[in-house]
């Protein structure tokens, strides 16, 4: 059943997760980030940060990911050789493609909206090509 929500006062209920980073835990993550709804085969997430994600991808989709406030550099990886950095600020949007390792780093703060694809793999390797 279709229903309205409220972004603004998800976020609200949130702890913004500051430092993050490669020693961030599972709680800390799930106080800054909230599921909104199940989308396809993931759903629709939004949280608050600062610090370097460690890298990710989604072998089952391509991921959208709208910032609501804030900037961060979106580093992907989209082949074996190719790297692309977008700096992404406030109302700008991007679509990570499927199966690309990518990454955030908002040094001052970001707040973000995405529609990710489930599994998520994670790693912390410097290049995780």
């Amino acid at each position: 059943m279709p229903k309205a929500i409220d972004i603004k006062s998800v976020l609200e209920g949130l702890t913004p997760l500051r430092g993050r980073g490669g020693e961030t835990t599972e709680a800390e993550a799930a106080a800054a980030f909230a599921t909104l709804e199940t989308f396809g085969n993931g759903a629709v997430f939004t949280g608050s940060f600062d610090g370097m994600s460690e890298w990710e991808r989604h072998q089952g989709g391509d991921e959208l990911v709208h910032i609501l406030e804030g900037e961060t550099e979106l580093t992907i990886l989209t082949d074996a050789h190719s790297r692309e950095v977008l700096t992404l600020k406030g109302g700008m949007l991007t679509v990570v493609p499927q199966g690309c390792w990518h990454r955030f780093n908002a040094p001052s703060g970001v707040t973000v909206l995405t529609v990710t694809p489930q599994p998520t793999d994670h790693s912390t390797a410097e290049d995780p090509r």
